[in-house]
C-alpha cells in the first residue's frame, strides 16, 4: 500500500490486503487445474488456452504450469503484462475500449474458430474483460462502441446494465466463444461483481447472455440515453434475435469478492452486513449509520461495487468518491471518535488515475479545508483524487493481478 502512516488507517489498509491476497489468481487457478485436467483432448487434440481480464497473466501462468505442452493467448491491460513463457500477451484498453482490444478480439477469434472438435478450449476469465475486448457487430464502428461506453457512464448505469447492451453490441460477449468455436469449452472464472453473476464478468463470453437485443434497447430506453446513442448502435438494437441454441460450457468459479470477504473476516473483521452497491452517496450514508454501531476495536469489511454518476471532468474513481463521501457522512451522522475509513479497487485500480482508492479518517475534513478546497465542488466535479491527496488519504498499490471488485474496512479505535 501507499506511504499511509495513521496507525489506525494502516490497520484498515492491511486487512484491505488480506482480502486482496485471499483473491490471488494463481493460486485459484492451481487449485481448480485438477478439474480441468480430468477432461483432455480427443486423440489428435490439443488444448488452447485463453486468458481475458486483469488476472489474465496470472491465471495463464498457473494453467501453463499445470499444462506443459500447452501454449496461451493472454488479453489483459497495461501493468499486468510481464512476459511469460509459453504464452502471446496483448495490451488491450480499460476502461475505454481502443484499436489494440479490437485487434485483440480479432486474434481471440482466429484461435475460436481454427479449433476442431477434438481440442480443447481452456477460458480463463477475470474482470476488466469486457472493455478489454471489443468485437463490434456488423455495422458499429469502435470509436461508435467507445462512445457508448462513455454515454453508460455519464448515465451512472451499474455492471449488469452495461453488460446487457455490451453484449447486444458485441460478437464475442454473451456466449459468443461458444458460438464462435466448435471445441468444447471449459472456463475458470475469478468474480468481479457482487453476487458473483457468471453472466456479468467480463460480459460472460463463456456463459448465456443476460437478455436479449430487444431488452438491451429497452434498458437504453429506461436509462434515458436511447436518443444519445449513434444510429448504428439504435439499428443494432433493433436487429433481429439470433434463436440458435448457444452450446454449453463448463463454467467454475475460482474466486470472488465473497471469498475475500470471509478471508478478511478469518482475520478479525466482522461482516458489517452492508453492500458496496447502488449510488455512492446512498452507500456513504448507509455506510456511516452502520459505523456507528461499531464498538472499539472492531473492523468491520465490506464488499461490492457503488456508481457514480459522472457530472464533472475531474479525476478519482467511485472508491476515491466513497471514501470522500463517508467522511461527510459520518460528520453529518455525528460519528464521533477515532476512526478510519478505507476503500480500495481489489485490482489496484481505480478510475483513469493511478490510484487504487482512498482512506479518511476524522480529521479529513479539516485537511481539505485547509487546502483551501471546498468538497462539495470537489465532489460535483467527481474531483476525488486531488482532493484525497490534499488530505493524504489517496492510495496508490500499482496492479495487483487480481480483481473481485471493492473492498472496504471501518475501524475504530480500541
Amino acid at each position: 500500500m501507499s506511504q499511509i502512516t495513521d496507525p489506525l488507517a494502516k490497520r484498515a489498509l492491511d486487512l484491505v490486503q488480506v482480502g486482496i491476497r485471499a483473491a490471488d489468481p494463481d493460486r485459484a487457478t492451481t487449485a481448480a487445474m485438477p478439474a480441468v485436467l480430468r477432461d483432455p483432448p480427443m486423440p489428435g487434440g490439443v488444448w488452447h488456452v485463453i486468458a481475458l481480464g486483469k488476472a489474465a497473466r496470472s491465471m495463464a501462468k498457473a494453467a501453463l504450469d499445470a499444462m506443459p505442452d500447452a501454449k496461451a493467448l493472454v488479453v489483459t491491460n497495461a501493468g499486468n503484462d510481464a512476459a511469460l513463457a509459453r504464452a502471446e500477451i496483448l495490451v488491450s484498453g480499460h476502461p475505454i475500449p481502443d484499436a489494440a482490444g479490437e485487434a485483440a478480439a480479432r486474434r481471440v477469434e482466429q484461435i475460436l474458430t481454427a479449433a476442431r472438435p477434438q481440442d480443447r478450449i481452456l477460458a480463463l476469465i477475470s474482470g476488466g474483460g469486457s472493455a478489454m475486448l471489443p468485437a463490434p457487430v456488423d455495422g458499429v464502428t469502435l470509436p461508435e462502441k467507445q462512445q457508448v461506453n462513455r454515454i453508460l457512464l455519464r448515465a451512472g448505469a451499474d455492471i449488469a446494465q452495461m453488460n446487457l447492451i455490451r453484449q447486444a453490441l458485441s460478437r464475442l460477449k454473451g456466449g459468443g466463444w461458444l458460438r464462435a468455436c466448435d471445441a468444447p469449452v471449459v472456463a475458470l472464472i475469478l468474480s468481479d461483481v457482487p453476487g458473483d453473476d457468471l453472466r456479468v464478468i467480463a460480459s460472460g463470453p463463456t456463459v448465456q447472455p443476460i437478455g436479449s437485443i430487444a431488452q438491451a434497447a429497452d434498458m437504453a430506453r429506461g436509462l434515458g440515453i436511447w436518443d444519445d446513442l449513434p444510429d448504428a448502435v439504435q439499428h443494432a438494437l433493433q436487429r433481429p434475435e439470433d434463436r440458435r441454441a448457444l452450446p454449453s460450457a463448463r463454467n467454475i468459479l475460482v474466486g470472488s469478492n465473497g471469498h475475500s470477504l470471509k478471508a478478511m473476516i478469518a482475520a478479525g473483521g466482522r461482516d458489517g452486513r452492508v453492500e458496496l452497491s447502488g449510488d455512492v452517496e446512498d452507500c456513504a450514508q448507509t455506510l456511516a449509520q452502520a459505523a456507528k454501531s461499531a464498538k472499539p476495536g472492531e473492523a468491520l469489511v465490506f464488499g461490492g461495487e457503488t456508481t457514480v454518476k459522472l457530472t464533472g471532468d475531474g479525476l478519482g474513481g467511485r472508491n476515491q468518491e466513497l471514501a470522500l463521501r463517508f467522511a461527510r457522512a459520518a460528520a453529518r451522522a455525528g460519528l464521533t471518535g477515532n476512526w478510519a475509513f478505507a476503500s480500495i479497487g481489489s485490482d489496484g485500480r481505480d478510475g483513469p488515475g493511478d490510484a487504487a482508492g482512498g482512506v479518511v479518517g476524522p480529521d479529513t475534513l479539516d485537511r481539505i479545508h485547509a487546502a483551501g478546497i471546498d468538497l462539495d465542488d470537489a465532489l460535483a466535479r467527481n474531483d476525488s483524487g486531488p482532493t484525497l491527496d490534499a488530505a493524504g488519504g489517496l492510495v496508490i498499490t500499482g496492479a495487483t493481478g487480481t480483481n473481485v471488485a471493492d473492498l472496504a474496512v471501518f475501524i475504530r479505535d480500541s
